[in-house]
């Protein structure tokens, strides 16, 4: 279910342009199901009992797979995240910290092959929390390590009270040590400095706006 479930959204993001990319070579489920594969040989158990799953993937690719994957490296990289957290959900698995995916370049590698590094990094979205959103008076809204919401309902991480902001406008998803915003179908859409978007890399400084009201994007230095 959650490989089909990443297909259906990978047959989504991948239309026009983006569909003629993976029409040959490497195909982005393959990725998904190793990285599940890797999941459940590389789960462990901590000191309280927890059962874990790595939260940190490199993905090695050939130079011509690593080419083509980098036209939609942005949104192959949130369903991929998406997928692993599906999974280990489904597995009552937990993560020492935020989960990344990073594609690399292997030169060694021929095309269609691909080698896949899984870790523990209780790093990634420890400590103090490196991006966040300002409002116009100051306020201030933490990103979470997962997937923030953002909308006019109360249980959104992101509440904004507004009847021009739908109910679920939007929201922030992780990416690796970036992260993307992504139109969830709102009446008003999503803006990052002016520009209407359906999902979008972040950089700091970024104006976010959802319907009448922006957001200023920050997030601290690696």
């Amino acid at each position: 279910m959650v490989l089909r479930n990443f297909e259906d959204r990978l047959e989504r993001m991948v239309e026009g342009v983006f569909a003629r990319a993976f029409k040959s070579g490497l195909q982005p489920v393959e990725i998904a199901r190793r990285l599940v594969r890797e999941i459940d040989t590389s789960r462990t158990v901590d000191v309280r009992g927890r059962a874990l799953a790595p939260n940190r993937f490199v993905v090695r690719l050939s130079p011509d797979d690593s080419a083509r994957f980098a036209q939609v490296e942005g949104s192959l990289l949130t369903e991929l995240i998406a997928t692993i957290k599906d999974y280990a959900k489904e597995q009552r698995l937990g993560f020492l910290g935020r989960v990344s995916v990073e594609l690399q370049t292997d030169p060694t590698l021929r095309v269609g092959l691909f080698r896949v590094h899984p870790s523990y990094d209780d790093t990634i979205g420890g400590g103090e929390a490196d991006a966040w959103l300002e409002g116009p008076d100051g306020a201030r809204f933490t990103l979470k390590p997962g997937i923030s919401t953002i909308g006019r309902l109360s249980d959104s991480d992101i509440v904004i009270n507004d009847q021009n902001v739908s109910r679920q406008h939007g929201e922030i998803h992780p990416v690796g040590d970036a992260y993307q915003l992504v139109d969830l179908g709102s009446t008003n859409g999503c803006k990052i400095n002016g520009q209407r978007i359906e999902r979008q890399i972040l950089q700091d400084n970024d104006l976010l706006t959802f319907g009448p009201v922006s957001l200023r994007f920050r997030q601290l230095s690696g």
